[in-house]
């Protein structure tokens, strides 16, 4: 009886000291954002290859669109990386439900790749987000633009706005990227 006792309080002990070994946040998915740094050839290829069949799509449309979302006075390398996070999410945000609006079959099937990149992209930086900056109060260059954004969704046809988000989709890429950095770029 004594054997089986000493038994299970080696046990808890040990038990006991493996758990302080080991935190529970050293369990916790890391944030990193590196793979960003230097986006793959093929993604790159993927969405160079869907901007120009939107392109030539909207050479055959007449929109006429007011919305200059990705036309600001300040650079991302000026804001700090918590803010350069939140304008990065809201452009991915932008960009994915963009890809994800009805189209023709053959554009359908061109943006399925870049949607699929973008939408992880967006995964890993609103986790990072959570762990690195969770109750991150944007500066007011990035509150401004941010109610830009809001004020577009609101005013601006779908159309517009899906052109907007493919025709600068090289842009927020670089925006992600310097992001990533975590430290000043150009």
């Amino acid at each position: 009886m004594l054997h089986l006792d000493l038994t299970l309080l080696l046990a808890l002990v040990l038990g006991s000291g493996l758990g302080a070994a080991f935190p529970q946040d050293a369990l916790k998915k890391s944030c990193s954002l590196s793979k960003y740094q230097f986006l793959v050839p093929h993604e790159l290829k993927a969405v160079q290859k869907m901007k120009e069949q939107f392109e030539d799509i909207m050479l055959l449309s007449d929109r006429k669109c007011n919305t200059r979302l990705f036309h600001r006075k300040w650079r991302i390398a000026e804001l700090l990386v918590p803010d350069r996070m939140v304008l990065v999410e809201a452009e991915l945000a932008l960009a994915t439900a963009m890809l994800g609006l009805p189209a023709a079959p053959s554009f359908a099937e061109t943006r399925q790749r870049p949607l699929a990149f973008l939408t992880q992209a967006r995964e890993d930086l609103r986790g990072c987000m959570a762990m690195e900056a969770p109750s991150h109060q944007p500066s007011g260059k990035l509150r401004h633009w941010l109610q830009k954004l809001q004020t577009a969704k609101k005013t601006e046809t779908p159309g517009c706005l899906e052109a907007s988000a493919i025709l600068h989709l090289f842009q927020v890429l670089n925006d992600l990227r310097c992001t990533a950095l975590r430290e000043q770029c150009t």
